[in-house]
């Protein structure tokens, strides 16, 4: 049984003022399938590590109880699976095989039966590789494919699954969502956090919104959720269905060329790519989950040295990996696949600051800095915080933040909009597409077929001998 009841529910994450989440009062039945929206921030990842049993006392203050089958999370866990936002975060095997064995092994599961769970739980995955497959060496997508395989070999009542399609290429994520239709099958009760709504819609026969200041904005049918609330979560940042963004397409062509990679590659990852990004343009990089793209990226940022090929910016004879520190942030600018990964402060005005200090600007001049990139980018009320307390959302824009503190000309962003609320995703849209007009390049890894069409100038499949593809050019409106 699996039934989940939230009396007065809030948390508050140790060092902060704010609660992640507060005042939710929340009953799910046995086999209900719930799809849990609201704005960034609003609580919905802390929701789901309560009941996972995540939470422990030392790390904050709760508020209220929270119940499943009248137990406490932390005693239900034998019956709770969880995929969070970072896959990387629950993998724990060198292969991959091992790590979805690792759970069915630590709840006793009979030995003759662990392999076949393990191999039916890849299968309905599409998991492409065999289980001897190293994890070190799967693209963020494929973790993800990985992490979900080994929460559904344990047979759990209670799914919670955070973001899961997030990473994923289009095939990948119609492969997870049918392996939760059969989850769905199985009479195991979901809870969802997916901004993909339309696609998580049919998975689900129940809508539960949060407030972004604690609460329950609308539960219910989700014909019936939508009908009633739409223009006014639409406008709150929920991705309502049916409710367009509007185009921020370039009216010029693209300018000087500022990077070319030639027949550029790394071992195992990537195989004799080229490509160019022009000033005042936007290129997104597209393809199949472990084409390469997040190598790519880190090739293009002078963040990983190729081992056959040429890359070279800006005029310098140097190739980027050869650059000073000093000089490369000033010159391009980059957002990794994991937020986290490139954190390095306690705070996330000082992670703000750590750019520009480089850089040798003033104390007024960083001061003057930070202050603009937290009020673009909704982060000021979380100017003291942690950087690793943050929601999915609220580190991935901090993440674009830091790459824009040192105004460099050449931005390269892995999964930009990743986690991203309608209001957040148009903003950060919005801000790229204004530096994209006042000369920046960017080059943008991206699963997001939204951000494509509003502001990509042109393509790059990786995967395809096609050097690109030119996008319709529109006015903005």
């Amino acid at each position: 049984m699996s039934t989940v009841v939230l009396r007065g529910f809030g948390w508050r994450h140790a060092g902060r003022r704010a609660w992640a989440v507060r005042d939710v009062d929340l009953r799910i039945e046995h086999g209900e399938r719930v799809l849990l929206l609201g704005p960034s921030g609003a609580g919905k990842s802390t929701l789901l590590a309560a009941l996972a049993g995540l939470l422990p006392d030392d790390s904050g203050e709760q508020a209220g109880t929270v119940e499943i089958d009248g137990r406490s999370p932390a005693d239900a866990r034998d019956h709770v699976g969880i995929v969070f936002q970072d896959p990387q975060t629950q993998l724990v095997m060198a292969r991959s095989g091992d790590d979805v064995a690792f759970g069915l092994e630590n709840r006793g599961v009979p030995a003759g039966t662990i392999w076949p769970r393990v191999s039916d739980a890849l299968d309905r995955v599409g998991f492409p590789y065999p289980i001897t497959r190293s994890t070190a060496a799967l693209s963020g997508g494929e973790a993800q494919r990985l992490a979900l395989a080994g929460v559904l070999a344990l047979r759990p009542g209670l799914l919670l699954l955070d973001e899961p399609t997030a990473n994923l290429d289009p095939v990948g994520a119609e492969l997870v969502r049918d392996a939760i239709t059969r989850a769905r099958a199985d009479d195991t009760t979901l809870i969802l956090v997916e901004h993909r709504v339309a696609e998580a819609l049919p998975l689900v026969d129940r809508v539960v919104v949060l407030e972004a200041g604690g609460g329950i904005r609308a539960d219910g049918a989700p014909e019936m959720v939508f009908a009633a609330y739409g223009d006014r979560l639409a406008d709150e940042g929920v991705w309502v269905p049916g409710f367009r963004v509007p185009a921020l397409k370039s009216p010029a062509a693209a300018g000087n060329e500022v990077l070319r990679a030639t027949e550029v590659s790394v071992a195992n990852r990537l195989s004799g790519v080229s490509i160019g990004v022009g000033e005042g343009e936007v290129l997104a990089v597209t393809g199949p989950n472990g084409a390469g793209k997040s190598t790519l990226a880190l090739v293009l940022g002078g963040l990983l040295a190729p081992s056959g090929g040429q890359v070279s910016a800006f005029g310098d004879p140097k190739p980027p990996h050869k650059w000073r520190a000093a000089t490369l942030t000033t010159r391009i600018g980059s957002v990794f696949q994991n937020p986290e990964h490139q954190f390095v402060t306690s705070r996330v005005a000082d992670e703000l600051a750590v750019g520009p200090r480089r850089t040798g600007r003033t104390p007024a001049q960083i001061k003057e800095i930070v202050d603009s990139l937290l009020d673009r980018l909704r982060l000021t009320k979380l100017a003291a915080a942690n950087p690793y307390t943050l929601s999915g959302g609220e580190a991935r824009r901090l993440s674009v933040a830091t790459a824009l503190a040192t105004a460099p000309r050449l931005l390269v962003l892995d999964e930009p909009t990743f986690g991203q609320d309608r209001r957040t995703w148009i903003e950060l849209v919005t801000l790229l597409a204004t530096l994209r007009d006042e000369g920046h390049a960017v080059v943008a890894v991206t699963h997001d077929d939204d951000f494509v069409q509003t502001l990509a100038d042109r393509t790059f499949p990786l995967g395809s001998s096609r050097p690109g593809e030119p996008l319709p050019r529109r006015r903005r409106s």
